[in-house]
């Protein structure tokens, strides 16, 4: 397929990058095949995760077709840059078309990108996965690869003010090695595992992230932070859920 938004875009990225000089540290980008397809799958904490996790293809020359939902792609802005990138549209009302467009670009030997925890964690913890990254890799005869971000929240998160122009920031980005679930494997096994590897390779991530602090906002409260706990982004999130609805129903 044509690829005209995509370089630019990557290009103009990266030159806001250096102009930030942002600590960009990736390790393990060699996994990412240089051919075929794969579902990569990330944490999400940032609203920039996509642009980051994509980061870890590059050097294996890939472009990766993120999976986000629907209201992404209705913004004016947003809109015809992801449709630009040919990235996939999820409408949670009807499932079935973002897994079949998955799928085509998968057996098309593209690399998917999946935010399995659905929505950005609150905790910055990996929050519980449902089995989609595995049933897609498993239907498409393609490897699932792990991927841990962190640093990225410090740009722009759930409930946080905006740091687009913030100097200076470490970001680490940590590919784990690949996963081959194949037909017959125990899918909900398989993406307990998947899940324990993302929080093992997030956990790497923070404990050997340059800056240590305690008690700031972007830290997890197991490591001296003051971000919610799982329990209390769970509320969180169930709250703002409620409200969401609330408002559709008015």
């Amino acid at each position: 397929m044509a690829e005209i938004v995509y370089p630019p875009v990557i290009g103009a990225a990266r030159t806001l990058f250096r102009a930030l000089d942002l600590k960009i540290r990736v390790e393990g980008a060699e996994r990412i095949p240089r051919t075929g397809g794969a579902v990569l799958v990330s944490n999400h904490i940032s609203y920039l995760d996509f642009i980051f996790a994509g980061f870890a293809a590059l050097p294996a020359r890939r472009l990766v077709r993120f999976m986000a939902k629907k209201e992404v792609f209705d913004h004016r802005i947003s809109g015809p840059l992801m449709r630009g990138m040919h990235h996939i549209p999820v409408d949670r009302a009807a499932g079935a078309s973002a897994f079949g467009a998955a799928m085509k670009a998968l057996k098309a030997g593209e690399v998917v990108g999946v935010f399995a925890e659905a929505t950005i964690s609150r905790s910055f913890t990996v929050k519980d996965i449902k089995n989609g990254a595995i049933r897609m890799a498993v239907a498409a005869g393609v490897p699932v690869i792990p991927v841990a971000l962190w640093g990225t929240q410090r740009l722009w998160t759930k409930g946080r003010p905006k740091k687009l122009l913030q100097r200076h920031v470490p970001v680490t980005i940590l590919v784990g090695e690949s996963m081959h679930p194949k037909r017959g494997d125990d899918y909900d096994a398989a993406t307990v595992d998947l899940r324990t590897r993302m929080a093992e390779l997030l956990d790497r991530a923070q404990r050997t992230y340059p800056e240590q602090p305690q008690g700031v906002w972007w830290q997890p409260r197991h490591l001296g932070g003051t971000a919610p706990t799982p329990e209390e982004a769970a509320q969180m999130d169930e709250a703002g859920a409620k409200e969401r609805e609330a408002r559709r129903q008015a």
